[in-house]
């Protein structure tokens, strides 16, 4: 075992949750049995992720001798290695790493984060000989580091956002003012990372790899929806209040439809039941209004009971815009319910997993730019129902 502690880093590769879907698309790619994320040092080489269908006996947290490998050599020159036939290969056929280890095809690409910082590879091998020398096998793999690359520096950003939040709780402006640079920060990564799945996804013909290309975008878009609920928690905080920006709108019942089917689309285990009934001419702002049923739909998806449908209503009532959203689950406490639409309020009682517990304040700020009001009832018998209520014009 490592004499290092390489927990941290070990964690920040699970944490990622495209990780277990790219290993098993490097198998497919190259036809390797093995594959893994490597954590490389000057002085150590260590398994933070694995995919192994050889057993070849390394699970996250295991070490092999550094100079044993040939990601030690990765690491100084910084460029991929690929042989598909170490016994056949003018330089491989007498490297020492495929003697003692008894590999003959072998691809290892490097993970390098926007910082310049080499953090190890991706790599896979196999005992017997395969075709991955072809360019288009080496393009992809290029692409799965970069985006793993990605996602370490956005959550090395994130990690340091909630300590920061902690150590300068006191001192609000500063934590707000720092949530905001930093959420502009993260848009580049993040933009990397869905352009390199939609590139990725037009190169796979397969529909089961397709599939898991995917699902990495759609944890772009979930990272893009927490991004943007903090910019809009910093908006807030410093400029006095979330901006709305009302006109008269003819489409806003297509905007809820388009919500809706984006979550069902990026939450299919969800049951959603629909009952839209909004006239034209309405005036507000159809972004936010979509951002507010996106958060309440996220929300009732998160802590709602799967088993039963989620209700959604929008619907004008005398002169004002209606829009409900009701899951079924264990009721929320009374003495929590006043606290319900305060920023942070989630984030604390559940702990990092739980989110930063944004959405509910930035639906109410949406609601109150809108000059209305939202509430939230919550029982046993009726599920728990958060309604929106603003005026038509």
């Amino acid at each position: 075992m490592p004499t290092v502690n390489f927990a941290p880093d070990i964690r920040a590769v699970t944490q990622i949750q495209a990780v277990p879907m790219i290993l098993r698309l490097v198998k497919h790619l190259t036809g390797l049995r093995f594959a893994a994320v490597v954590r490389v040092t000057e002085k150590h080489w260590v398994t933070c992720a694995v995919d192994d269908s050889l057993s070849f006996g390394l699970q996250p947290g295991d070490e092999l001798e550094l100079e044993s490998t040939i990601c030690h050599e990765i690491r100084q020159h910084r460029q991929p290695v690929v042989f598909g036939d170490a016994s056949n290969h003018q330089v491989y056929a007498t490297h020492h790493t495929p003697l003692k280890y008894g590999l003959r095809s072998y691809i290892s690409v490097p993970i390098i984060r926007a910082n310049g910082e080499f953090f190890g590879t991706l790599c896979a091998i196999d005992p017997e000989p395969s075709e991955v020398e072809r360019p288009e096998i080496l393009q992809n793999l290029t692409l799965f580091a970069q985006l793993i690359a990605a996602n370490l520096d956005i959550q090395n950003s994130l990690d340091a956002t909630r300590t920061e939040l902690e150590d300068v709780r006191e001192t609000g402006r500063l934590r707000d003012q720092f949530i905001a640079v930093l959420g502009h920060d993260l848009r580049t990564p993040l933009s990397a990372i869905r352009m390199s799945a939609e590139l990725l996804e037009t190169k796979l013909t397969e529909r089961s790899t397709r599939k898991l290309v995917h699902a990495i975008h759609s944890s772009t878009q979930r990272m893009g929806v927490l991004i943007e609920n903090v910019l809009d928690f910093a908006r807030g905080r410093l400029g006095g209040g979330i901006p709305v920006s009302r006109s008269k709108v003819d489409n806003l019942q297509a905007e809820i439809h388009r919500v809706i089917n984006e979550v069902r689309n990026s939450k299919p285990d969800a049951q959603i039941e629909q009952s839209i009934d909004v006239p034209i001419g309405i005036k507000c702002d159809p972004v936010r209004v979509g951002q507010l049923l996106s958060n309440l739909l996220g929300n009732a998806i998160t802590h709602g009971d799967i088993a039963f449908p989620i209700q959604v209503r929008a619907y004008v009532d005398r002169e004002h815009l209606i829009i409900s959203v009701t899951n079924e689950g264990e009721p929320i406490e009374p003495a929590r319910l006043p606290l319900i639409f305060q920023p942070y309020t989630r984030f604390e009682e559940s702990g990092l997993g739980g989110g930063l517990g944004l959405g509910l304040y930035i639906a109410s700020e949406i609601v109150k730019g809108h000059h209305g009001s939202i509430t939230v009832t919550s029982t046993a018998d009726e599920g728990t129902c958060f309604r929106a209520c603003f005026p038509l014009i």
